[in-house]
């Protein structure tokens, strides 16, 4: 490796304060009221309207250019492998949302055409995931449960339930939670609520995720088992359903379990099956449809429900169902799950699709997701389909197979029309413990995020515990509310790490005008008589305090005790003067010539006489810089104590210089009153070494005389009040 070539460089100009760098770049005083901002933002004219609609409706500006020579073929061969995935996705994420397979069908078509033409992800395939629709299926059975649709079967002589009752509830139930979050999400794109996101990290996205597969899992065991436990729901359900099923397995279904732990085997052989030769087939073999394609026959062979009392997926209607008004009336019941399922959506498809965006070059628009991932819900929902996002797995067959643009998409959603239309009914006798199976082994891969754990610990452990505890407060708390204790954790982090930041003294590189912390470098020197104070966060209500308390204990001045000293003296001093009132004239002026700054006072009472050091104490800085440079804001707390902080040190004689300031603390100092006529922009300097030079110049020499008397002033009291004075 060659050897990097230092270059020098050399500056010449005045030390610069906030006041001469106002004057040197005329800084302008005029902002925009927020009333022109409005009349700016509603005028219009013929371009932009024009961007305002390619920008509402991005199929009007991609599909005009779109190469059929160079995108066609990918993306017709993307669209055929995705769509016939989404086939058995679509039923088996149906299972989780607690309503009948062929609805996981219409999600995975409408929505899909919806994002085609508003969506401005290329890559990400939309429809059915995992995460939302066990999210779908906790609202479904909490509104819809099964001892609601009790009924008395005469030939039995029992209780059994109205299936058909159930699933026409869970169904308009899962629809109105679906068009209610689509509403949120449209509205979210329009206030231009898109940076919601970024509350929601790449920690907490994961764990949560990982903490939802976990509810996925425990939610299908009943299909590998072929038992029915009570689903419940509130706060540490997970752990309810799992104690009841350890209680019911003894009920297990042999055929059923076999059926479970054959399909589970048969599809990891076939996924690493599909791994070794991925690299000599153009597109990868469609396991999930082979496995259901043989499940369904040989069930239909053997009459696996007839003779083994396999549950299977039953009717299958054919064709698309009629549009349908949602149910307002369960709007008030669904309104906190539509919000929830609306930020998760949203937070999982910007991700993925951000990832993509960024390896091949082109740009997501935030905004525009969230209303194009609203329209699909709210469109969707009216067609009696739950809420979608995308998923991981059908995203990179996407990619991998050659898909370029939301054609690919389109072309999904085609094949899906295809199966629904024609082919769903030949899969009526597909068990659902082949679903069940599908769902654990597409899980796999997010069950390899535990592996974050180590990885996180290594390079940042509060991150790792974000990790822990979302993932914890989504398996005890739901997924639902789990998702806002934790996004209400990972911010009590963030104040935490703003309310205990590290603080230090810095100290100068030799021969630069750098200037680095001393106890993280052995070369950097301190600067003679001036102490360089730095926060490593913003100053604010929470930790203005403790900035004011570690600048104390860095400096090594007990501004208190220094402050209570000179009152007292000063307390003293009006006692004294009252006293010799009386006296002659000749006695005043002798009394007044001992209050005066000698190195020698005579204590009035003839106890002692207390001698004073001849100079104050040389670890105690003739002047007190504040990088400010980490500060991004200034709340009024803030400011106040930055004023307090120049106002009690500049009562001992010790001036209090504020450097690196950006422009906006600037004007959080100059709105919260921290300037008046005695403290100027003078005091608030460019850079460090700006503050550096000042101090050490002419200007800032007074101050020394004003330190020693000060030092004095506390010496003489210290002394006087050890000796009884």
């Amino acid at each position: 490796m060659a050897e990097r070539r230092r270059l020098n460089y050399s500056v010449n100009r005045a030390i610069l304060d906030e006041g001469e760098m106002d004057e040197m770049a005329q800084k302008t005083e005029s902002k925009t009221s927020f009333c022109e901002k409005m009349k700016k933002s509603m005028r219009c004219s013929g371009p932009k309207l024009k961007r305002g609609l390619l920008q509402m409706i991005p199929i009007l500006s991609w599909l005009p250019r779109y190469s059929f020579r160079e995108n066609a073929l990918g993306d017709l061969v993307s669209g055929i492998s995705v769509g016939i995935m989404q086939l058995p996705q679509g039923m088996a994420y149906a299972l989780l949302a607690s309503v009948p397979p062929v609805f996981g069908l219409y999600s995975s078509f409408y929505p899909i055409l919806i994002y085609f033409i508003f969506g401005t992800s290329k890559h990400i395939s939309i429809g059915t995931y995992a995460v939302m629709s066990v999210m779908i299926g906790g609202v479904t059975d909490r509104l819809a449960p099964d001892s609601n649709f009790m009924i008395w079967d005469n030939v039995t002589n029992s209780s059994i339930i109205d299936v058909a009752a159930r699933d026409a509830e869970r169904v308009q139930v899962a629809a109105a939670v679906t068009f209610l979050s689509g509403l949120f999400q449209i509205l979210l794109g329009l206030v231009q609520f898109g940076f919601v996101v970024t509350y929601l990290s790449e920690p907490l996205v994961r764990a949560y995720t990982t903490g939802a597969a976990v509810h996925v899992i425990v939610s299908q065991l009943k299909y590998t088992f072929g038992i029915s436990p009570v689903r419940h729901s509130g706060p540490l359900s997970l752990i309810y359903t799992v104690l009841e099923l350890c209680y019911l397995l003894p009920e297990t279904n042999i055929g059923t379990l076999v059926v479970s732990i054959v399909s589970i085997v048969g599809l990891i052989l076939a996924k690493e099956l599909n791994t070794c030769l991925s690299k000599k087939l153009p597109v990868p073999l469609p396991m999930e449809l082979i496995a259901v394609i043989i499940a369904t026959v040989i069930s239909w062979q053997v009459d696996l429900q007839g003779k083994y009392k396999v549950d299977v997926v039953g009717v299958i209607p054919s064709g698309l169902q009629p549009p349908v008004a949602p149910a307002f009336s369960l709007f008030g019941q669904v309104i906190g799950d539509a919000f929830a399922l609306s930020v998760v959506g949203y937070g999982i498809a910007i991700s993925l699709g951000r990832i993509f965006a960024l390896k091949y070059g082109y740009k997501v628009d935030s905004n525009q997701e969230l209303i194009a991932l609203g329209l699909s819900n709210t469109i969707g929902g009216v067609f009696q389909c739950f809420t979608i996002s995308c998923s991981m797995s059908r995203s990179l067959v996407q990619e991998s197979t050659g898909g370029k643009t939301q054609v690919a998409g389109a072309v999904s959603a085609i094949v899906v029309l295809f199966i629904t239309l024609w082919i769903g009914k030949l899969f009526e006798d597909l068990p659902k413990a082949v679903l069940a199976a599908i769902i654990f082994v597409n899980l796999h891969g997010v069950m390899k995020q535990f592996l974050d754990i180590p990885t996180l610990w290594r390079s940042n452990k509060i991150d790792m515990i974000v990790w822990l505890a979302t993932f914890i407060l989504t398996i005890l708390l739901n997924p639902d509310l789990g998702l806002a204790a934790a996004i209400a954790f990972s911010m009590l982090t963030v104040i935490f790490r703003t309310q205990v930041p590290k603080y230090s003294l810095l100290g100068q590189v030799p021969d630069t005008d750098v200037y680095k912390p001393m106890e993280d470098y052995d070369q950097v020197r301190k600067v003679p008589g001036i102490l360089i104070f730095r926060s490593s966060s913003t100053l604010y209500f929470a930790n203005a305090e403790m900035y004011q308390e570690a600048l104390g204990k860095k400096s090594g001045i007990d501004i208190m005790k220094f402050l209570s000293a000179k009152q007292k003296l000063e307390a003293k001093r009006k006692r004294l003067e009252k006293k010799n009132a009386k006296k002659t004239k000749k006695e005043l002026q002798q009394n007044e010539q001992e209050m005066q700054g000698e190195p020698n006072w005579h204590m009035q009472r003839d106890v002692a006489v207390i001698e004073v050091d001849a100079e104050p104490n040389p670890s105690l800085p003739r002047a007190i810089i504040l990088d400010l440079s980490p500060v991004n804001f200034l709340d009024t707390v803030g400011v106040k104590a930055l004023r307090s902080i120049k106002r009690d040190y500049g009562e001992i004689g010790i001036e209090v210089v504020l450097a690196g300031c950006q422009t906006c603390v600037v004007d959080n100092l100059q709105t919260g009153g921290f300037f008046n006529d005695k403290v100027t922009k003078s005091c608030l300097f460019i850079t460090v070494h700006d503050a550096i030079l000042y101090c050490q110049s002419s200007r800032a020499e007074s101050q020394h005389e004003e330190l020693y008397e000060a030092w004095a002033i506390f010496r003489w009291t210290e002394l006087a009040t050890e000796m009884g004075g």
